[in-house]
């Protein structure tokens, strides 16, 4: 006979059906009546109602055209899908009386079987925030509720059939092979365990070395600050060769996830310093992709003794610099541009339409004549299409080149209304404007002014991620550098997130920066993923890993798991307990649950929070504390980072189709694992990873 957990179970999900197959809900108000009575009204008016009834007949369109509208806007529940219509069962004692809550995706208040939306039902507490046999107190509906978890099972429920059961007393698994149909599990429950520390390094300067880098690496040690993850503890010859290349000139780094191209690059300006000690200066720029990273760097370089640098994302950079070329623009950032001006302006072939308008129209190298040169390239098709037409034929479609012009003179007209002082007109630059009126500065005047009368001229810059840049912003850039043309480029094309960024090749990228013929060394040894997590990364990346042969890992670890569920509450559920367990036995490892969207992020952020996960941040605008605990983000905001776990949640085909967009993104996602990588999906997985046992 089936376990008594198993026949409770079935019986209660018979009762669940029935009920729910008897209350069916109300069918919805028909539009059908209405629409009838609204083209009976047309046809009487067109027909030529006489005057005296033409008022009455116009008060009647316009109630009927009311209540179509209440119709069609009205918020009707969703139903309960009968198919799956609960994933959690939950039993109350209180005052020895029994209730039994299932929880689902929408509420239904079945008689004696009420079943609740997990998400915002204040009953649903009682089920995330305490354990089958303890006691809670809880303030639900303005009355505090007091008692006992009598039980509290995670179901599985597919086709109206129950396929599985998580209890404390046991796994029971549907198996038609099994004489009662049923199979109790032998398994041990999965654990994110033994990765503390993984991804926590802190420099430690070394006794008599004077914090300046030699011929070796000074010692490390764990602490709780988690400020320099990527540092490695040793640097291997490649990354050695690499940073203690001569100071002049360029060096291309290429390399996976985890190859240590942040750490030579900031390792190659504490180099350089140690040599010459003017690089540790306001004269050396490193610029990074996010502000996350400019935060982790800007804790790094310190721990290497560097402490005069200059550390800023790009948009910080360009920004101060058009803040002080042209003071008449206006300061604040648009938040939202249509995609295909944000792809115009981010293409290389803008950087030759630049070129042309400043050869075609001579004129003084003032602000005006700038700004002048950027809107005229932007706001005239006919001449920005013959650029297109002979740099990226298959770029842009005529249509869109027109429609990107006619938001872009609407946006000028805006500035000029703006500078007219009429009242109500406000203006705002995109961000990706700064580097064109920037570039457009360089074409027309030279280098760039800097402060006191000073040209503008750097002794060393290094751009990490530049993967992620467009060629424009890094012409920019590389126009800046003083004689020595001294700079570092690090980025992986693997990780290559920014799709109109114009990057497409190395090859490709340094022939737009007129680079053509510069050595691209390549780190292939992955010192944070494990052997496992690079093998699924890779497999992630299929025809677009460019790597040949893979790269090398130093340490095996846990397998790749993917868990499956029916529902989003019970993935919370779920991982709720697993990182409660985490935190409690590992106080100082660090996670990520990691999302494709903020919709996403907001909702297990929410459903860990009510579940008291400790330590747990939803992370919305790269607010990283690099402390220990659990940062709820979406996969943009944590690139160049890494963690000891990483929880890909919904790995599903809705997510991350297979395009190579969505291949990359997933693939970043993955190598910011140090020790141990969990994915979870409710939908069709997209990925090919071994499937755990799971709800």
């Amino acid at each position: 006979m089936p376990h008594e957990i198993v026949k409770e179970e079935l019986s209660v999900l018979a009762r669940a059906i029935d009920r729910l197959d008897a209350s069916a809900p109300a069918t919805a108000p028909s539009e059908t009546a209405v629409v009838e009575e609204l083209e009976h009204l047309r046809d009487t008016l067109r027909e030529g109602a006489k005057t005296e009834d033409r008022g009455a007949l116009l008060q009647q369109w316009d109630r009927q055209s009311a209540l179509l509208r209440q119709l069609r806007s009205a918020e009707r529940p969703p139903e309960v899908d009968t198919a799956s219509p609960y994933f959690a069962h939950l039993r109350l004692r209180e005052d020895d009386a029994e209730q039994d809550i299932l929880l689902g995706k929408t509420t239904r208040l079945l008689p004696e079987l009420p079943i609740v939306d997990w998400r915002n039902a204040p009953i649903s507490r009682v089920f995330y925030r305490y354990r089958q046999g303890e006691e809670y107190e809880e303030e639900i509906a303005g009355r505090v509720r007091t008692g006992v978890v009598a039980a509290r099972r995670a179901v599985t429920i597919r086709d109206r059939r129950l396929q599985r059961i998580e209890a404390p007393e046991g796994v029971f698994h549907a198996d038609g092979a099994e004489p009662d149909g049923w199979r109790r599990l032998a398994i041990e429950r999965p654990r994110l365990a033994g990765g503390e520390g993984a991804a926590l390094r802190a420099h430690e300067v070394a006794a008599g070395q004077h914090g300046r880098l030699r011929s070796g690496m000074p010692g490390f040690h764990r602490r709780a600050d988690k400020h320099l993850p990527d540092i490695a503890s040793l640097i291997d010859p490649a990354q050695f060769d690499l940073i203690t290349r001569p100071s002049s000139g360029f060096v291309v780094i290429r390399g996976t996830a985890g190859s240590g191209k942040t750490t030579v690059a900031l390792h190659r300006i504490a180099y350089l310093a140690y040599e010459e000690p003017a690089v540790d200066s306001s004269d050396t720029l490193v610029i990074v992709f996010s502000s996350a990273l400019r935060d982790y760097v800007s804790h790094v370089l310190p721990a290497l003794n560097v402490t005069r640098v200059q550390v800023r994302t790009f948009h910080e950079w360009a920004a101060e610099q058009c803040r002080r070329l042209f003071p008449r623009l206006p300061r604040q950032i648009r938040e939202h541009v249509p995609a295909v001006v944000h792809r115009l302006k981010l293409h290389p072939a803008l950087r030759v339409a630049l070129e042309r308008q400043v050869a075609r129209a001579p004129g003084p190298p003032t602000a005006e004549q700038v700004i002048d040169d950027w809107a005229s390239v932007l706001t005239h098709a006919d001449p920005l299409s013959e650029v297109l037409a002979r740099e990226a034929p298959d770029a842009f479609t005529p249509e869109q080149i027109r429609q990107a012009c006619a938001w872009s003179r609407d946006r000028h007209d805006e500035l000029a209304a703006w500078w007219g002082g009429e009242p109500g007109i406000t203006a705002e630059l995109d961000e990706e404007d700064e580097p064109l009126l920037l570039r457009a500065w360089q074409l027309r005047g030279g280098a760039l002014p800097g402060r006191g009368g000073r040209t503008l001229r750097y002794r060393h810059i290094a751009i990490d991620e530049v993967q992620d840049f467009s060629p424009l912003e890094v012409q920019v850039l590389l126009d800046c550098l003083d004689e020595r043309r001294s700079i570092t480029l690090a980025g992986d094309t693997q990780q290559h997130i920014v799709d109109a960024g114009g990057f497409t090749s190395w090859a490709d990228f340094l022939a737009d920066l007129g680079l053509e013929g510069t050595a691209v060394s390549t780190l292939s040894v992955s010192y944070r993923c494990t052997g496992e997590i690079a093998t699924f990364a890779r497999g992630v990346l299929g025809d677009l890993a460019a790597d040949e042969p893979p790269p090398l890992t130093v340490r095996s670890g846990p397998p790749v798991e993917l868990f499956r569920f029916t529902d989003h509450g019970a993935c919370v559920a779920w991982l709720a307990d697993a990182l409660k367990e985490l935190v409690a036995q590992e106080p100082l490892a660090s996670v990520a649950v990691l999302t494709a969207s903020r919709e996403l992020s907001a909702l297990y952020h929410r459903g860990l929070a009510t579940s008291e996960v400790p330590r747990l941040r939803h992370v919305q605008h790269q607010e990283f504390t690099f402390t220990p605990g659990v940062d709820v983000t979406e996969i943009e905001q944590v690139k160049g980072l890494e963690y000891d776990y990483v929880v890909l949640v919904e790995v599903s085909t809705s997510h991350y189709p297979d395009t190579p967009a969505a291949r990359r993104r997933l693939h970043v996602g993955a190598t910011r694992a140090v020790h141990q990588l969990w994915l979870t999906s409710v939908g069709t997985p997209a990925v090919p990873v071994r499937t755990a046992s799971a709800g």
